[in-house]
């Protein structure tokens, strides 16, 4: 399943800048979530893949300015929902993990 959301490209890609670089990869192919979770460029909205990732207002209730938008990986995206950020995924290594309750 593919979840887009309607930013423009150009918004996308700032967003995506956001990110966290991880030395010895490559920036425009891979970054990290504030989560610690794996991400790639190419998988945005894609929520068949553990390195999909979406845009999240930092603020559900504030504004698409770039100041109150970051990226996510899609689970730790959906388990924010309207609350606080969760991350059931982060990283153990070269690799996504969900955490187990």
């Amino acid at each position: 399943m593919t979840f887009k959301m309607s930013f423009s490209d150009e918004k996308i890609q700032q967003v995506w800048e956001k990110g966290t670089t991880v030395e010895n990869y490559d920036k425009d192919k891979y970054r990290k979530d504030k989560c610690g979770a794996w991400m790639d460029r190419e998988k945005y909205g894609d929520r068949n893949s553990m390195l999909g990732w979406e845009i999240d207002h930092i603020d559900p209730k504030g504004s698409d300015d770039l100041s109150n938008l970051r990226p996510l990986q899609w689970k730790n995206n959906v388990a924010k929902g309207e609350g606080r950020l969760e991350c059931p995924v982060t990283a153990d290594g070269n690799n996504n993990v969900e955490r187990k309750e």
